[in-house]
């Protein structure tokens, strides 16, 4: 039944039930720039984007793609940069043009891209300059079409800010028949047809590995990105007039739903940081008088570890909110002390962002906090998929308007990932947790086999099927190691094939790796073995080695 318990610690400015706009999420770009169309909806070191710019940007965006690409409704384009104006803009402007949005961490190299646009059926993508040499050898065959964005394009006023090396680099010359840049995107000017794509169609379709190693795109319509994009703004009371900083990645839905999406649906000035830098961070907030962000506790441990940071006014910041990991009592402590509360959430790629955040005025320590409107969430035995009562541990399951429709082109998968409960369709979300007396769901373990390095999620299998093409390796094991500022790293337990040793050391190991994968699912620690523990089967008995790992982390502690 229900879990209702938590009701008593609703937030006091929100209704349990939401009622969501039924539109196309381009129609709240629409509605912000007929309301405040000189505001500024982003800042950009110095230079504003306002919202009557930003919807007529992403118009020509749209004009491009239908136009002068072919782009027809429910074509999926690929779209990968930094936090920029452009980002925003690129994706606003695909689903202008009917479209749906395949975001794509700026970490993933040309091998990744193409197993995304492989899957994803998407020939086109919007990319950024420093990025565009990953795209180009896939332009011609997998990929009929590049906008390539320079960010300095934006960088129209002069700045006391320190900007990164490849934000500030020049724009190019493309001299690929198949690329077009993104300043002549704007002077062409096209307009698009008319938006007809409605609360159902698809909308954005971010990709999630899990336990196989096989990305998976998480269909999302237009229903449950407006779901959670509201829900966030309505959870913490967002008013127009409060200035947000975007430190959260937009290719991620955290960042996406809580810097990006959310904040345009309310008419939010929202600061842009694309490389996290505490000190520009601190600059930012004093500057703009940002109120609050969303960012991983390692950003936020790295933030009021600067020793310089006295030196600003952070007078304005009133919330500070995150998730992906615990965040660490210390640090807790020490914002507790400041006055500035951290509400922790909990969501996943298959529900768009948040099923559960803490409520402002009774938030609890290393809790994932309560589900959020319309959500309702319980905990199952993963085996035999009954209910527990409260206080016992096993899978969190969740059911609401932000639940994926399933898997792209994955009806196995799909089916796999939700169980029905009372009449209702649930997602199993792999984790293990509890709910304690008030109805507040807790982590305890993780029932699927995913490494958290630093928020981002790592699947060992992924990186396993990588590490078999290296001829040195016979065997490998992805694990998790204790890492002292990313949580965990990514640790490969490596048996060589017999010619090969002494011929390879670990660091050429993780050389190698940081050139086939995206950096952060490269292993950071290398060991080599003379054999692997297995099965029966012969299968790698993976939890062993972790476990091991996990004591020998023990031990040193004590």
């Amino acid at each position: 039944m229900l879990n209702d318990r938590h009701f008593k610690f609703w937030p006091a400015n929100s209704a349990w039930h939401l009622t969501a706009p039924e539109t196309n999420l381009f129609y709240n770009a629409e509605v912000s720039a007929k309301r405040y169309p000189n505001k500024p909806y982003m800042i950009f070191y110095g230079t504003t984007v306002t919202f009557g710019q930003f919807a007529d940007e992403a118009t020509r965006v749209a004009g491009l793609l239908e136009k002068s690409w072919g782009v027809r409704p429910g074509d999926r384009v690929l779209l990968m940069m930094q936090n920029c104006p452009q980002f925003a803009i690129a994706y606003y402007g695909i689903l202008r043009a009917n479209a749906v949005v395949v975001p794509i961490n700026p970490m993933a190299v040309t091998h990744d891209v193409k197993r995304y646009a492989d899957d994803s059926g998407a020939t086109r993508i919007i990319v950024s300059q420093e990025l565009f040499a990953k795209v180009e050898p896939l332009l011609g065959s997998e990929l009929k079409h590049a906008l390539v964005a320079t960010y300095s394009d934006y960088l129209k006023v002069p700045t006391t800010l320190c900007v990164p090396e490849f934000i500030s680099a020049p724009r190019q010359g493309m001299s690929h028949s198949a690329a077009t840049r993104w300043i002549d995107m704007l002077e062409l000017s096209v307009q698009p047809g008319p938006l007809t794509a409605g609360p159902d169609d698809l909308c954005v379709m971010p990709y999630t590995s899990g336990t196989t190693g096989v990305p998976k795109g998480c269909m999302h319509t237009h229903r449950s990105v407006m779901h959670t994009a509201v829900a966030g703004m309505r959870w913490f009371a967002t008013q127009p007039e409060l200035t947000l900083m975007a430190v959260a990645p937009f290719f991620h839905v955290t960042g996406m739903q809580g810097s990006m999406s959310g904040p345009l649906y309310v008419g939010n000035t929202v600061v842009l940081l694309p490389r996290w830098d505490r000190d520009a961070a601190a600059e930012l907030v004093q500057r703009y008088r940002v109120s609050s962000f969303t960012a991983i506790p390692t950003m936020l441990q790295d933030f009021f570890g600067n020793p310089k940071l006295a030196q600003y006014d952070l007078s304005s910041l009133t919330r500070l909110s995150g998730g992906g990991a615990a965040m660490p009592a210390a640090v807790a402590q020490r914002l507790e002390k400041m006055g500035v509360p951290f509400l922790e959430g909990y969501g996943l790629s298959e529900t768009i962002a948040a099923t559960h955040i803490n409520p402002t005025e009774r938030a609890k320590d290393q809790c994932l906090g309560i589900p959020i409107h319309d959500t309702d969430s319980r905990i199952i035995d993963p085996s035999t998929l009954q209910e527990l009562p409260q206080g016992e541990t096993g899978e969190i399951v969740t059911h609401g308007p932000q639940v994926m429709q399933g898997y792209w082109n994955k009806p196995r998968e799909s089916a796999e990932a939700f169980i029905e409960l009372d009449g209702k369709k649930f997602l199993r979300t792999g984790d293990l947790g509890r709910i304690d007396e008030d109805g507040y769901f807790f982590m305890i373990d993780r029932l699927k086999r995913m490494i958290n390095a630093s928020g981002f999620k790592v699947w060992p299998a992924e990186v396993e099927a990588m590490m078999y093409l290296h001829p040195a390796i016979q065997e490998a094991c992805i694990i998790a190691a204790a890492d002292a500022h990313r949580g965990e790293t990514v640790k490969a337990v490596i048996v060589l094939r017999p010619d090969w040793k002494g011929k390879v050391n670990e660091a050429q190991i993780i050389a190698w790796s940081r050139e086939q994968m995206a950096t952060y699912k490269t292993p950071r620690i290398v060991e080599f073995a003379d054999s692997l523990p297995k099965s029966a089967s012969g299968k790698i008995l993976w939890r062993e080695l972790q476990e091991r790992e996990n004591a020998a982390r023990k031990s040193q502690a004590s």
